[in-house]
Formats: C-alpha cells, sequence, structure tokens
C-alpha cells in the first residue's frame, strides 16, 4: 500500500485567521483545528528556538492517534555548524513525548543555498545522521552542487530522506525531481516567486499560490516516488494568508482525481 501525507510547514499562522482559521479561534486550539482537516504537519518553529518537552506533548495530545509530525532541526545544525551535537540531542530530548505517542516520524535539516557539495559537507551530513540516532533524517539542499548521482548513492548508503522541492526556475537552484533514497519519500511545495526569492523576506518569498495547472505537474513525479517508497509526505511551505492550506486541499483533490492507487 502507498500512503500518502498532505500537509503544510508550520500552522500557527495569524494570517490564516478568517481565511482557514475563525477570526476568534484562541491560538491554543489552532493545531486542533489544523487536525480535522489534516494528518501530519511540519514545525518549523524548531529551526529559530528549541522549545521544553511539554511543548510538543500538548501537541501531541491536541491531535488524533493517527496524526504525525516532522521537525525541522535548529539553524545550529544546518546554517550555523558550530556545535551540531548538542543542539541535536536538545531537539531529541524535546521531541520525546511524541516518539512516546508514536506520532513522530522525522526530522528535516533545511540546507542553504551556501551549503554546497563538498566532501567535507558530505561528511557532514553522515554525522547528523549519526547524531539522529534511530529517527530519521530528510535532508533538502538548494545548491544545484548536489544534483549528482554520487549524492543519491550516499544518501540510501546512510539512509538518508532526499527531499524534492518545487520552488523557482532560478540558475543555481534545484530542478523538480522525484528522487527516492529511503522507504519514505519527501516533497516541498516552496512557490515560484521568483523576483522575491533572493532578497525577499520569509513573507515575500513564499508568498506564491499555485494553480491547478501547476500542481499538476507534479502528479507524474509523486506517483514515481509513491512507487518506490512506503509513504510519502507533501508540505506546502507558501504559507502567507494561508495559501499553503488552499495549495494542500487542492493536491489532495487532484491526486484522489488521477492517483488510483489512493482511492480504497
Amino acid at each position: 500500500m502507498h500512503e500518502v501525507r498532505i500537509g503544510t510547514s508550520g500552522y500557527s499562522y495569524e494570517d490564516w485567521r478568517g481565511v482557514f482559521y475563525p477570526p476568534d479561534l484562541p491560538k491554543g486550539e489552532m493545531l486542533t483545528y489544523y487536525a480535522q482537516y489534516f494528518n501530519t504537519v511540519e514545525i518549523n518553529s524548531t529551526y529559530y528556538s528549541i522549545p521544553h518537552r511539554a511543548v510538543f506533548y500538548h501537541m501531541g495530545r491536541k491531535t488524533p492517534d493517527d496524526f504525525d509530525f516532522i521537525v525541522k532541526v535548529h539553524q545550529e545544525v544546518t546554517h550555523i555548524r558550530q556545535q551540531p551535537a548538542q543542539s541535536m540531542s536538545d531537539l531529541i530530548e524535546a521531541i520525546r513525548p511524541l516518539d512516546e505517542m508514536a506520532k513522530f516520524s522525522g526530522f528535516l535539516a533545511q540546507f542553504p543555498y551556501s551549503f554546497k557539495n563538498t566532501p567535507e559537507n558530505r561528511d557532514y551530513l553522515v554525522h547528523i545522521k549519526e547524531l539522529c540516532g534511530v529517527y530519521p533524517l530528510f535532508v533538502e539542499f538548494r545548491n544545484w552542487t548536489w544534483n549528482q548521482p554520487m549524492v543519491e548513492e550516499l544518501l540510501r548508503e546512510h539512509e538518508i530522506g532526499y527531499v524534492n522541492v518545487d520552488q523557482p526556475r532560478l540558475r543555481g537552484l534545484l530542478p523538480p525531481q522525484d528522487i527516492v533514497t529511503t522507504d519514505t519519500g519527501y516533497v516541498r511545495f516552496h512557490g515560484r516567486n521568483t523576483k522575491e526569492w533572493w532578497k525577499g523576506t520569509n513573507e515575500t518569498r513564499y508568498n506564491y499560490l499555485y494553480t491547478k495547472e501547476e500542481l499538476t505537474e507534479w502528479v507524474g513525479r509523486i506517483g514515481n516516488i509513491l512507487k518506490r517508497s512506503t509513504r510519502g509526505y507533501i508540505f506546502f511551505n507558501n504559507h502567507p494568508q494561508g495559501k499553503a492550506v488552499q495549495n494542500a486541499t487542492l493536491l489532495k483533490e487532484i491526486l484522489n482525481d488521477q492517483l488510483t492507487f489512493f482511492k480504497e
């Protein structure tokens, strides 16, 4: 059976009020509301700070039994890279409540464009996987130098998941792909906001609403990913004004219509 889980990158955005969330919904009830429509979510706030384990305990309590979480690693691991061991140790301690509830499905490491394919950086990837211990690790690259067969071989050898991305078609960035290096496929949609990609903020860079035609372009790739994996994750990071929710819902409809093996 091929399972696909579709969700968004983060959920507690104030500008989703009136678009997805009821305007007067308490912030503490956002995740419960979100979980009525989606069965997975990426937690991106951990990139900025690692919370106390009680935060993840309450997240787990607010979601159904079949809900799961992917948690982004702290910027120390992907961008600063001075004390990754301590950072990962702290994050692993924080997510333990989710693991105990069987709701934790792995770490996401989103590396910057400046992180290029070098021998040192390949060794660093292996080191981070070791720091993750028994937990799955999924890596997202931004720099085109990682688009090499040897990288796929390295990731497969060390059981590191590859994150396929949809982003602007700009020189130096990775193109759309359907690479699978573990038993789990992964896709992230960032939008195609070409003008704001390099100099924009997190609000302007990801402020993009996909059309049905643009999402339909991915049906073949998603099918290829799921044929070679037991589970697939698809997350939308185009969060401004709830665009991620709109596109995640639309992609669900497209896949239900076009990929027959989703129909039970």
